[in-house]
């Protein structure tokens, strides 16, 4: 979710609670784009992270300290010259705008009492940290913007400071009821969409927010509202203002699985079925926490990109030589027709004249309809015969290959979907090892000899424990699956897996005791979830116990085969589990 103004609106809060009468201590730069203060407030000393990155702006508590360089930059050294011991007068948002200004007061080398401001901007790629006097004069910031840049404000030394007002947006605390009606819901856009262009410091999640809340379909046209949604939805939109008013915030982060999605400081009703939340009692600690679960997902996906390249090229030229052999078998369908052809011509071309191109005889093998067989003039019949037995013998014997060819690439399809499954619930560098030693294994990626000892890492299957107490285990990739399915699973353990799709062997320890039904729900649950098919409403589910599973000498790793098993429809939900790490 972007760091919208009800985000912010809820980060004042906590800013006035930590900070209202307290004073700056330290001030370091450890970023060209980053401020760190430690201050002391009402509730003690605390850090400060002030982040204008282009990718990533953003403002909250933190207990880590972070290095900074040897020789401070010089805006840190004009905020350390005004700005040490200083005291927090005030910290306000302008209307509902990503701007936070912080006004402090000083003394300067006179022994005069001084105001200032420092204003961080959270604007994407046009986030700024400015110092301004008591005037509003700009003194420095910490990314300067010439008119070269910037054709609507410079923010350099000197320059007056003043909020952009490019997008001509309306004041969500203050809009009037007309207005909304008015310039909101007159867009010919989709509703949700009217909403977070028309307002200041909505986000497009919290725009299709109030539309859920108001049992509208954010994506439909606002020509579509009739005059009771109309109303509806403005009364929704003002009851969410209102919680803004009231600072009546609750911070939380929706999961799906152990994958964040989405982080509010108001409960998501658009989140429901698949996800989880977990409330926070600071907006500070939810940031933190989700950036850095975040930060961990896109290390992974960014060191898992070349593996992804190569399962993906190698999945694309599969499914081509399966289409392109589907294909030729079924022009292999024809070869029984030659072969009636050749033994009608054996049945009744004795009679035939030297040259004849054709040949009408009576199919006695589809009621004794005339048919029409063509012939080669230069031919004998008998050589005639001999021509469509051939080519009968050729396509049966194409048709013998065709059959094993498709066959093994289907079964390489499924593998490389097996490993491409693997690969999107990896959460470590050692998931990803043995993921690459299956794909060097099987020839995918070519082995390089370095003459260092291999050193082994280890991943481990996901760790669960049921709502009834009994251990389930997920594997990650296909090596985990054939080691929990044949190694770790005694007889009369259970064993889960989607139906039909690639995804994880489940395990479920029994104990040798009868399981209740919502232990099987539950790891019905866990095999949909960690599957191709997690994004379905529902996955069916295969389940037996492990005594009745084998594997095929020589197949692949975590291929297996049964013949009998039960079956359910489980929803990929996982919330109400506990993942235990080991």
């Amino acid at each position: 979710m972007a760091f919208d103004g009800i985000t912010i609106a809820a980060m004042v809060k906590e800013l006035n609670e930590h900070l209202a009468g307290g004073r700056i201590n330290k001030i370091a730069q450890p970023e060209t784009d980053e401020l760190l203060l430690t201050c002391r407030g009402p509730l003690g000393n605390c850090r400060l992270l002030l982040s204008a990155s282009a990718s990533l702006p953003l403002i909250y508590f933190t207990e880590k300290n972070k290095p900074s360089p040897l020789t401070a930059p010089n805006f840190c050294m004009l905020l350390r010259k005004h700005l040490s011991s200083a005291r927090f007068l005030s910290i306000t948002q302008p209307g509902l705008e990503r701007v936070i200004q912080f006004e402090l007061e000083h003394l300067n080398e006179l022994g005069d009492l001084c105001r200032k401001y420092l204003i961080l901007e959270i604007m994407g790629k046009h986030s700024n940290l400015i110092f301004c006097d008591e005037n509003f004069k700009i003194l420095d910031s910490i990314k300067h913007v010439s008119s070269n840049m910037s054709s609507v404000r410079e923010v350099l030394p000197g320059r007056q400071y003043f909020i952009p007002q490019t997008q001509h947006k309306l004041d969500p605390l203050t809009v009037s009821e007309e207005d909304f009606y008015g310039q909101v819901l007159t867009k010919p856009i989709q509703t949700a969409r009217a909403l977070y262009t028309s307002l200041t410091g909505l986000s497009p999640v919290m725009a299709q927010e109030i539309c859920t809340r108001a049992s509208l379909d954010g994506d439909a046209p606002t020509e579509s509202l009739d005059e009771n949604a109309r109303v509806h939805l403005y009364h929704t939109f003002l009851r969410v203002m209102d919680q803004v008013k009231e600072k009546d915030f609750q911070p939380n982060i929706i999961f799906r699985g152990q994958i964040p999605v989405e982080y509010a400081v108001m409960p998501l009703t658009q989140y429901q079925s698949g996800h989880t939340v977990a409330e926070f009692a600071s907006v500070s600690a939810m940031l933190e926490q989700y950036y850095a679960q975040k930060n961990i997902v896109t290390r992974i996906r960014q060191k898992s990109s070349d593996l992804r390249k190569v399962v993906q090229t190698s999945l694309e030229r599969s499914v081509k030589k399966y289409s392109l052999q589907q294909k030729q078998l079924k022009d292999t369908g024809k070869k029984e027709k030659y072969k009636i052809y050749g033994e009608l011509i054996n049945a009744y071309g004795y009679g035939l004249e030297e040259g004849c191109k054709s040949l009408k005889a009576l199919n006695y093998y589809d009621d004794n309809k005339e048919i029409t067989i063509p012939l080669d003039p230069t031919m004998t019949p008998q050589e005639n015969a001999k021509k469509y037995f051939d080519r009968y013998a050729k396509l049966k014997r194409t048709e013998e290959a065709l059959t094993t060819q498709i066959a093994e690439t289907q079964e390489e399809i499924d593998h490389l979907e097996s490993i491409s499954a693997s690969l999107d619930i990896a959460l470590s560098e050692s998931d990803l090892v043995q993921i690459k030693e299956e794909l060097t294994q099987y020839g995918y990626i070519k082995k390089h000899f370095t003459g260092k000892k291999k050193t082994s890492v280890k991943s481990r299957p996901f760790h669960y424990l049921s709502s009834d107490g009994y251990h389930i285990y997920v594997g990650k990739n296909n090596f985990q699956n054939d080691e929990l399915t044949f190694k770790f699973a005694t007889g009369n353990d259970w064993w889960f897996h989607a139906k039909g799709t690639a995804g994880s062997h489940v395990i479920v320890k029994s104990n040798n005791e009868e399981l209740p039904d919502r232990v099987f729900e539950e790891a019905g649950s866990l095999a949909a979830y960690y599957s191709k098919g997690r994004t379905a409403p529902k996955v069916e589910v295969d389940y037996i116990q492990k005594k009745h599973v084998k594997k095929p000498n020589g197949s692949k790793p975590g291929f297996v085969v049964y013949y009998t098993n039960y079956s359910l429809m489980a929803v990929p939900d996982i919330h109400t589990l506990t993942l235990i790490e080991d």
